[in-house]
């Protein structure tokens, strides 16, 4: 896929200064809508779609969680992940003041700070998983382990 001068986000800007090799997916999207319906409309396996989650831990420090589409997070097993004694979802309303990403474009690569970030042990099992680019209408393959590299995220078990 030819790579779009005019959808190029901060999260592709840093996978490519990184030398990191992904692939672009777009599709025509104005507002956000479940990663479910992205899938499917992609025509793409919900093993290999991973949502981006930001919680607030009860230190007051945001974490940032990469889980399967089909998949809740375990919040006590993600507290335990990051040496917290809880996790609880950010409110939508906070999402772009904390990351500077939107509801439905929110990725762990190149948020406007660097939370501590776990991906799900799942997704080391995959050749290549798909994660959102960064903006509503684009998603990226990548390795999973080039997500973990560029996000400077871990490998955990988090979901119930």
């Amino acid at each position: 896929m030819a790579k779009n001068k005019e959808i190029k986000t901060n999260a592709m800007r840093i996978l490519e200064r990184q030398k990191i090799p992904y692939q672009i997916m777009t599709y025509e999207c104005d507002e956000f809508v479940d990663a479910l319906k992205i899938a499917d409309q992609l025509g793409l396996p919900y093993e290999k779609m991973y949502k981006t989650l930001v919680t607030i831990g009860s230190s007051k420090n945001y974490f940032v969680f990469v889980i399967p589409i089909h998949r809740e997070l375990d919040l006590k097993k993600a507290a335990r992940s990051v040496g917290e004694k809880s996790v609880a979802m950010i409110h939508v309303k906070e999402i772009n003041a904390v990351t500077g990403y939107i509801r439905g474009g929110c990725t762990a690569i190149g948020m406007k700070k660097q939370y501590v970030t776990r991906i799900d042990e799942s997704a080391e099992k995959l050749e290549t998983m798909i994660v959102s680019g960064g903006k509503i209408g684009a998603q990226i393959e990548l390795k999973p382990e080039d997500l973990r590299r560029a996000s400077g995220g871990e490998f955990a078990d988090i979901i119930a």
